[in-house]
């Protein structure tokens, strides 16, 4: 077992095309041993976004901080702290930023061993 806080976590730039202010943090992940499924912290700048993409696995999401619009195949949908979004696998999916703060979520997928099992 392992308590650590989110801050300690390193935080990175998201450099993928169309990601426009987001930066992460692997929670639990690889180094950790988490072999089943990996925790992630996203944060997203005022006006910044996500990009709009899909992959071939689900998405747990709860939102921390900040207004957000989740935009999916069936259109947009307003999210803010406490609310949780499910994306399905292969579901084309973006978050935007609308607030004036940083939008910060939670974000758990399968691990990439547990993907191809």
């Amino acid at each position: 077992m392992t308590v650590k806080p989110i801050t300690e976590q390193e935080q990175k730039d998201v450099s993928l095309p169309g990601a426009v202010g987001v930066r992460m943090r692997m929670l639990i992940g690889p180094r950790d041993g988490a072999e089943v499924f990996h925790m992630r912290h996203f944060e997203v700048a005022p006006g910044g976004h996500t990009p709009h993409h899909a992959h071939d696995y689900e998405h747990e999401v709860v939102i921390l901080k900040g207004r957000g619009l989740v935009r999916g195949e069936q259109g947009e949908n307003a999210c803010g702290p406490g609310d949780i979004v499910w994306v399905p696998p292969s579901e084309k999916h973006q978050f935007i930023n609308i607030g004036d703060e940083p939008l910060e979520f939670i974000c758990l997928i399968p691990a990439p061993r547990a993907c191809a099992q």
